[in-house]
């Protein structure tokens, strides 16, 4: 069977120096428990800025404006999933609404944290997006052999 690729939009909602971290909860222990970035995956048939708009709204209860979005950072990640995946990282400075949890069966809190200071136990594939995004570079590579 080929190789597929999934796409991930990922939301860095940043205000003061400080980023939205998500906690999850998921049947898989290598996620459960661990921080993560509002996200998910883009659906048939949708742009990659309405992905981004509708994870907010879905999971954080923020409205956004695609306007408002920037590209800050892309993975290509392998070792987050079954599948490989290539990750699209937005930055949104400004919204409407208020973050809460929307999804507390997938998600056991929200969290405001210091860019320079991630909880330890971030999940690593948005770790590195966070990471491209800090040293504002376009792209990093997750997970794959040389």
């Amino acid at each position: 069977m080929p190789d597929r690729h999934l796409i991930d939009v990922h939301v860095l909602l940043v205000r003061d120096g400080r980023v939205l971290l998500s906690r999850r909860r998921d049947a898989n222990p290598l996620f459960d428990g661990r921080w993560h970035l509002p996200s998910g995956k883009l659906d048939a048939g949708e742009s990659v800025l309405d992905a981004a708009v509708r994870e907010a709204e879905e999971e954080i209860g923020v409205r956004l404006d695609p306007a408002d979005l920037r590209l800050v950072h892309t993975v290509h990640a392998r070792r987050s999933g079954l599948e490989p995946r290539l990750g699209l990282f937005f930055e949104a400075r400004t919204w409407a609404g208020v973050p809460e949890n929307r999804e507390p069966d997938k998600c056991a809190e929200l969290g405001w944290f210091e860019l320079g200071a991630l909880p330890r136990d971030l999940i690593d594939y948005p770790a590195a997006g966070l990471a491209g995004y800090r040293a504002g570079t376009p792209f990093s590579a997750y997970g794959w052999d040389r």
